[in-house]
């Protein structure tokens, strides 16, 4: 079963925020230091950007084999 763009979005802030929305975790970054916090505010763009322009059968494969590799963990 594949996952949309919205859900592997979903599924990727969560493997790498945990439980923090990214833009906090930007604002947070910005409070200990504002060379990071533009750092962590451009990485953050990347991060949506590249989720928009991946075709949809690559962040499935993506997905997966990230989900797969934490549960051999």
């Amino acid at each position: 079963m594949s996952v949309s763009k919205a859900e592997a979005q979903q599924l990727l802030e969560r493997l790498i925020f945990d439980t923090t929305d990214p833009q906090d975790w930007v604002q947070d970054v910005w409070g200990l230091s504002p060379m990071m916090g533009d750092s962590a505010a451009k990485l953050l763009d990347v991060f949506h950007a590249l989720i928009d322009c991946c075709p949809d059968e690559q962040l499935d494969n993506l997905i997966k084999g990230l989900y797969r590799e934490l549960l051999e963990l």
